[in-house]
């Protein structure tokens, strides 16, 4: 880029765009569910619904829990699946064949178990193929599954060989997560308490994997539009894949990228997207589990975003206060019927119109999870994770 000019950013437009693009700086007016799950690049580690629920609804508006249920379980415009990081994510259902086509182009996930215990390549796609045809017009528990498994593809897949809790898991169990990057299952309904998988050909009739460089390029555009600027590096700890491969996926993307410098640091956008908003991130927010830590595997460098005392306190699984888009405190919530009760331990002084923007925060709360909530100021002890 000799002789280019650059366009440089500092870390407050950069936060500013984010909050912006995610819906935080102000919800994103009358979007559906899977509309907000797209701006967010998905939403991930959905396996707590209710986390889920709160997060989308805080991104748009007049959408409670019962809307995002209804896009899951009617209108099937969203489909919870094994996502980035082989977690459990929420991805809208038109978009599933290029998320499917990019995490199968993306490099395989190496076994960490012992080699008596790992699938092999080819006992791993006829797993594959065995979950397939189970799941072909059915919604089945992991034990009606493993049965199916078991018959199809041999007695081996169901040896408990996998810890996992206080048990031992059916080998064939290694390769769950790998079926839902492959397009091969997704979550259906629960049955009672029990969690039941299906096919999303079901839901998505004619559904066929994009194929790969086309979804890749898709992936990174959306990824570098919630999340950008970024750079190949952090969308390799986003993707949960080989930096190296990642720096070869943006060089082979160049004419569709530009570059910008973020507090002297370079980075990436996609091309034209080089804008930011003028004024100065502003706001108070309540991020539900797992959207904090989605925030931060995307949302980078982690040390601006967890300034001061929030590195201390505010790091790991815990529902965080975003202040002016950075984190400022925790909060906690306990439900009894439709009474919420939510405490806030702030970590920076709350004036009184931060405190009425709280206000306004708990009452959004309690209208996306259909309860009636109540406010509690507590004290942050630094050190506690409790």
């Amino acid at each position: 880029m000799a002789g280019e000019t650059v366009p440089r950013l500092s870390w407050a437009e950069v936060c500013a765009r984010r909050l912006e693009r995610h819906g935080l700086a102000a919800p994103l007016a009358r979007a559906r569910p899977a509309e907000v799950v797209r701006a967010m690049g998905g939403v991930a580690h959905a396996q707590v619904l209710s986390a889920a629920e709160l997060s989308i609804g805080l991104r748009t508006t007049g959408v409670t829990r019962a809307d995002v249920r209804d896009a899951l379980w009617t209108d099937r415009s969203l489909v919870k699946t094994f996502g980035p990081r082989g977690t459990v994510h929420l991805l809208p259902t038109q978009d599933l064949p290029i998320w499917v086509g990019a995490l199968s182009a993306a490099p395989p996930y190496m076994s960490t178990f012992p080699e008596d215990v790992r699938l092999t390549p080819d006992q791993t796609e006829a797993v594959l193929e065995a979950v397939a045809a189970a799941l072909e017009d059915a919604e089945l528990t992991v034990d009606e599954l493993t049965e199916a498994v078991v018959e199809h593809a041999g007695s081996w897949a169901g040896d408990l060989v996998m810890p996992a809790f206080q048990g031992m898991w059916p080998r064939w169990r290694q390769a769950l997560h790998l079926a839902g990057m492959r397009g091969v299952l997704c979550f259906g309904p629960t049955r009672g308490r029990k969690v039941t998988y299906t096919s999303p050909r079901r839901w998505l009739p004619g559904f066929q994997p994009a194929d790969g460089p086309t979804s890749l390029a898709g992936v990174v555009r959306g990824y570098l539009h919630a999340y950008g600027p970024a750079t190949p590096q952090q969308f390799a700890h986003w993707l949960d894949a080989p930096r190296p491969w990642a720096a070869a996926l943006f060089d082979s993307l160049a004419g569709e990228l530009d570059q910008v410098e973020v507090d002297g640091t370079f980075a990436w956008v996609a091309a034209g997207d080089t804008t930011a908003p003028t004024a100065a991130p502003r706001g108070v927010r309540l991020l539900p589990y797992f959207d904090a830590y989605a925030y931060v595997v995307g949302n980078q460098p982690r040390e601006l975003l967890f300034p001061g005392r929030a590195a201390e306190r505010a790091l790991g699984n815990f529902q965080v206060l975003l202040v002016d888009g950075v984190v400022a405190g925790v909060w906690h919530q306990r439900r009894s019927g439709r009474k919420l009760d939510l405490t806030v331990e702030p970590l920076v002084p709350l004036p009184p119109a931060r405190r009425r923007e709280l206000d306004e925060q708990v009452e959004r709360v309690g209208v996306i999870l259909e309860g009636t909530p109540r406010l509690t100021i507590g004290t942050v002890t630094v050190g506690s994770h409790a």
